[in-house]
């Protein structure tokens, strides 16, 4: 699993966006993100994982789900658009949302083509409360930042709310595929599908079908995403772009850059610069 899945919390704020990151409740990997638009292309990029999003865009906000991706896409809404989502661990969406996921791949969909209306609706009126959940009192030595502390608390409220709607699914969802795991382990490890097939004993076609509807994708394609998110971890970090390659299991530097180009859109160097979004 990607390693940026496993922090409990992460900060970047760049010409692009501000966003923030937290561990969620609703299990291992799973993470709660909020994020307001910057100036330039908010880059999404694929990262094996369904997410549940309210966004302000609009007069009264949106409810969305984003499927897993195949390629990076660009967000919607203009600069200072905010946006809150839940973003599921690679093989947990479709349990909360009701669908395979390979049913989402490369959508952004409302949130109403999924769920009953009612439930969509009582969600939408608690989310669209948080003005009075999340007030931060004003004092006079914070007026200066009264306005961002009750933004942040909004913010976080409405992570929360997401976080309830998920949980509650998920306490009537049956038990997760005991697949879901050992797949995601083999193909981080680099295990080809034949060898992750035999070690769950299953046939690769079976292995391919099972790995669609949790993942969106196959095993393999699966894996150059996980593959692709560790890579820019370390990237981030500073480690020398050679040295990112072994690392992460690419054959040689212009391996890495050519999937990075691929599944991004960008060169590395580039992407390291904020144009990723």
């Amino acid at each position: 699993m990607s390693e940026h899945l496993e922090r409990e919390y992460r900060e970047r704020e760049d010409r692009e966006c501000e966003y923030r990151e937290r561990r969620a409740l609703i299990g291992r990997g799973a993470a709660v993100w909020t994020r307001t638009a910057g100036t330039g292309p908010q880059r999404v990029l694929p990262d094996g994982c369904t997410d549940l999003i309210w966004s302000e865009a609009g007069p009264d906000g949106e409810l969305l789900v984003a499927g897993p991706d195949t390629r990076a896409r660009l967000a919607p809404g203009p600069p200072g658009t905010r946006a809150v989502g839940l973003r599921f661990a690679p093989g947990q969406g479709p349990a909360v949302l009701g669908v395979p996921a390979h049913e989402l791949r490369d959508q952004l969909v409302p949130l109403a083509a999924l769920w009953p209306g009612a439930e969509v609706r009582r969600l939408a009126e608690r989310i669209a409360d948080v003005e009075r959940i999340a007030d931060v009192e004003r004092t006079a030595e914070a007026e200066r930042t009264a306005e961002a502390e009750r933004t942040a608390a909004r913010q976080a409220a409405r992570g929360r709310l997401l976080e309830d709607a998920a949980l509650g699914r998920l306490r009537t969802a049956e038990p997760p595929d005991p697949v879901l795991a050992a797949v995601v382990a083999g193909v981080s490890r680099g295990t080809g599908v034949a060898g992750i097939a035999a070690a769950v004993g299953l046939g690769e076609r079976q292995l391919h079908r099972r790995s669609l509807a949790a993942f969106g994708y196959g095993p393999k394609t699966l894996g150059r995403v996980l593959r692709l998110n560790r890579a820019l971890d370390l990237a981030r970090t500073g480690v020398p772009f050679a040295a990112v390659a072994a690392t992460a299991g690419y054959a040689d530097q212009a391996h890495l850059a050519r999937e990075v180009r691929t599944l991004t859109g960008v060169p590395l160097g580039r992407l390291l610069q904020g144009s990723g979004g």
